[in-house]
């Protein structure tokens, strides 16, 4: 299992609005699934944050793809592997 960032870049705020609930909702199915880490929105406004927990990252990428925020073109993915570091003081 690896951990894939999925930056979110807010393309249409107005939008946003409506396509949130659906957004939501489609997230928490797959935190139900352990499918996601962490996610929240940026304290700016400029978009969110989604670490999913996948296989591959094709697999990633397909989870991401399906959030309706990319679908109705309201965000735009930026999707990338994160490497978890550990200090070695907690290892």
């Amino acid at each position: 299992m690896a951990y894939y960032a999925a930056l979110l870049h807010m393309i249409d705020p107005e939008k946003n609005q409506e396509v949130l609930p659906r957004h939501i909702e489609y997230l928490n199915h797959l935190d139900k699934e352990g499918k996601i880490l962490a996610r929240g929105p940026f304290g700016d406004g400029s978009g969110g944050l989604v670490v999913y927990q996948a296989d591959s990252f094709e697999e990633a990428a397909v989870l991401a793809e399906k959030d309706p925020h990319v679908l109705e073109k309201v965000r735009r993915l930026e999707l990338k592997e994160w490497k978890v570091w550990t200090p070695p003081d907690r290892a």
